[in-house]
C-alpha cells in the first residue's frame, strides 16, 4: 500500500510539472532539446552548408549544371564535321562549288540523293566497301576468339613456361607495324597470298592478338577462383568451363576488344595500301584513289566518306554500354 501511494504521488508530481512548463526541459535554457536554438533544432546539413567555404560551394555549382552544359557544347562541336559531311553528300557539285554546306538551312531545296545514286553506280567504291567488310569481320572475329582462348589459358591453365610465354606476348605490344611491313610482304609473296584479302586479314590478326591476349588475360584473372573450382567439382571440363562461365563473365571486356579491333581494321589505310591490289582494296584505299585520279569527283567522295565513317560510329554506339563496362572493369572492387 505504501509503495502504491508513493507511485501515485510521484505521478501526480510529474503531471503537475509538465502542465506548468508546457514541455520537458532537456537543456539548460529550457527552450528545447540540447543544442537547439530559439527557433527549433538546427539540421546538421544546414550547419555543414553554412560552414562550407565559398570555394567549395562554387566548385559544387560549377561541377553541376555548368559542366553539363559545357560537355554538351563540346559534343555538339565535335559532331559539326560529321553533320557537314552528311549535308555535303546531299548536295550537288555545283552547289558545293558555289557556297558552304551551311546554306542548306536557308535553302533546303539543295538537298538531293543524287550523289548516293552516283555512288551506287561506281563499281570501285561499292566493291571496296564489300572488301572492307570481308577484311574487318574475319579479322575481328578471329582476334576475339583466339585472344579469348589464349587469355583464359594464360590466366587459369598450368603449362610449362606459361609466364615466359606471356612476357613474350607483352613484348610484342611494342613492335611497331612499320617494322614488319617489308618482311611480311616478302613472306606473303613467297607463299602466294600477297595482294589478297587473306593476307590483309592475317596481318591484322597477327598484330591484334598481342593486345587481345594481354587485355583478356588480365580480365579473366580477376574472376574468383572459387567459382571456377566449383564448376570443376560439378564435372565441367576446360572447354565447357570457358564457354559457360568465363565467356559470360568476360562479356564486357570481349565487347571492348571487338570494338577496338573493328575500328582499327575498318579505318586502316597503311596496311591495306601495301598488301592489297586493285581487286581487294578496302574503302579507305578506294577513296584515296578517287582523290588521286579525279580531283573534283566530290559527288562520289562525299557520300563514300560519310558511309565509311558512319558504319564504325553505328557499331560503337550500338555497343557503347558494353564498351564502357569493359573499360571500367576492375576499376572499382
Amino acid at each position: 500500500m505504501v509503495q502504491r501511494a508513493a507511485a501515485e504521488a510521484g505521478g501526480q508530481a510529474m503531471n503537475s510539472r509538465l502542465e506548468g512548463d508546457g514541455s520537458p526541459k532537456s537543456g539548460p535554457s529550457g527552450s528545447g532539446p540540447s543544442g537547439a536554438g530559439p527557433s527549433g533544432p538546427v539540421a546538421p546539413e544546414s550547419e555543414a552548408r553554412g560552414s562550407r567555404s565559398l570555394g567549395s560551394r562554387l566548385a559544387e555549382w560549377v561541377s553541376g549544371g555548368l559542366v553539363r552544359v559545357f560537355l554538351i557544347v563540346v559534343g555538339l562541336f565535335w559532331l559539326v564535321p560529321t553533320l557537314g559531311l552528311l549535308l555535303a553528300s546531299l548536295r550537288t557539285p555545283q552547289d558545293m562549288a558555289a557556297d558552304g554546306w551551311w546554306t542548306v538551312f536557308t535553302e533546303p531545296s539543295q538537298l538531293t540523293f543524287g550523289a548516293y545514286e552516283t555512288l551506287l553506280e561506281n563499281d570501285d567504291i561499292t566493291g571496296s566497301l564489300l572488301n572492307t567488310v570481308y577484311i574487318t569481320v574475319p579479322a575481328t572475329v578471329l582476334v576475339v576468339v583466339i585472344g579469348s582462348l589464349a587469355g583464359y589459358a594464360f590466366a587459369w591453365m598450368e603449362f610449362p613456361g606459361r609466364d615466359w610465354w606471356f612476357l613474350g606476348v607483352v613484348g610484342l605490344l611494342v613492335v611497331p607495324v612499320q617494322v614488319a611491313l617489308i618482311p611480311i610482304a616478302e613472306l606473303f609473296g613467297n607463299i602466294g597470298i600477297f595482294g589478297s584479302l587473306v593476307g590483309v586479314v592475317l596481318f591484322h590478326v597477327g598484330f591484334g592478338l598481342p593486345f587481345a591476349v594481354f587485355l583478356l588475360r588480365n580480365f579473366f584473372a580477376e574472376i574468383p577462383k572459387e567459382l571456377l573450382e566449383a564448376a570443376r567439382l560439378d564435372g565441367a571440363g576446360e572447354l565447357r568451363l570457358f564457354a559457360r562461365v568465363v565467356m559470360p563473365l568476360g562479356g564486357p571486356a570481349i565487347a571492348s576488344l571487338g570494338i577496338f579491333q573493328f575500328l582499327w581494321v575498318w579505318n586502316d589505310m597503311l596496311v591495306a595500301l601495301i598488301f592489297t591490289d586493285s581487286g581487294s582494296q578496302p574503302i579507305t584505299v578506294a577513296l584515296q584513289t578517287q582523290v588521286r585520279q579525279f580531283g573534283n569527283n566530290i559527288d562520289v567522295l562525299a557520300p563514300g566518306a560519310f558511309i565509311s565513317m558512319v558504319i564504325p560510329l553505328a557499331v560503337f554506339f550500338a555497343f557503347q554500354r558494353q564498351f564502357v563496362s569493359g573499360v571500367m572493369a576492375g576499376a572499382v572492387k
